[in-house]
């Protein structure tokens, strides 16, 4: 990937600074529950609010990828299937969090060394040696601690748990096109994720009539403030910082989405965590570490 050269912005920014911006991203993510749960509460839930918010993040973006075209001429089929599997990695994340614990929610979508690393096997030819195979088996042990355990082989998984599993798989799809894909400026490859989950959420939402708020209720105000000031703004940080940071360095930062959204839905939301699932979240996070040491 070609990296935007610094000293060609109209202002400079200190070697701190991408840092920085992938944190905050992380902590955004991380803590995105509390603005969904309360617009949820205020009567905009699940897709509408998928809907309202993508739609403003999307509308923002529309002008870059008109601009892009000439450059993603000939490859608007690779932004299809961005915008299919990003838009419904971010629809089903959106969805989950708002019905579901916070933390199982989180830890199940943090598969993501398992999925990566046997996407990246199968469709790019990646290796997967020792360490990355520990990395899997260990995933998969936590996710299986955080369904259960044992009992979670005589259970059925919950369609938030589907949601959030399927989430992790669709996003880590999504990465692997973002790598196979160089030639496509990241920007665009990020509007056409956007603009997808907009797109999904507004179908699905046409297809099932849930109730909506009357038009002009200031609740939809809201989304799209969300929409533009959070997952707008968390985006661009997270796309921004891992531009102008090591790769290791990066995805190891990226973990704090993880440990923000456990800590805060524990002492913020009131979440409990029995031992088993404390155990299975460790598993994940390490997992979670090891892989992103890898680069």
């Amino acid at each position: 990937m070609v990296q935007p050269d610094r000293d060609r912005l109209p202002f400079r920014f200190g070697p701190e600074a991408p840092v920085l911006a992938l944190v905050g991203a992380s902590l955004l993510w991380g803590l995105a529950w509390i603005p969904l749960k309360g617009l949820a509460a205020f009567g905009l839930a699940g897709l509408p609010l998928s809907a309202a918010s993508f739609g403003a993040a999307s509308l923002v973006l529309l002008p870059l990828l008109l601009r892009s075209r000439r450059e993603w001429r000939g490859q608007a089929r690779w932004l299809v299937l961005i915008g299919v599997l990003g838009g419904y990695a971010n629809l089903s994340f959106t969805l989950a969090l708002m019905h579901g614990e916070v933390v199982r929610v989180m830890v199940l979508f943090y598969l993501l060394p398992a999925w990566g690393a046997i996407g990246g096997r199968l469709f790019l030819g990646e290796a997967v040696d020792g360490s990355r195979l520990f990395a899997v088996v260990l995933a998969l042990a936590g996710a299986f601690l955080v369904l259960g355990g044992p009992e979670a082989l005589g259970g059925s998984l919950s369609w938030v748990d589907v949601l959030a599993l399927t989430c992790g798989i669709s996003f880590a799809g999504n990465n692997l096109v973002f790598r196979a894909r160089q030639s496509l400026p990241v920007p665009t490859k990020v509007a056409a994720m956007l603009t997808g989950c907009f797109a999904l959420a507004v179908a699905l939402t046409a297809a099932t009539g849930p109730p909506l708020p009357a038009p002009g209720t200031p609740v939809w105000g809201w989304a799209a403030a969300y929409g533009v000031g959070w997952v707008l703004v968390a985006t661009a940080g997270t796309q921004w910082g891992v531009t102008h940071v090591a790769a290791a360095r990066s995805a190891v930062i990226i973990i704090l989405e993880l440990l923000t959204a456990i800590l805060s839905a524990v002492l913020i939301g009131g979440e409990a965590m029995s031992a088993t699932q404390v155990a299975g979240a460790a598993c994940i996070v390490i997992a979670a570490y090891l892989e992103a040491r890898r680069g």
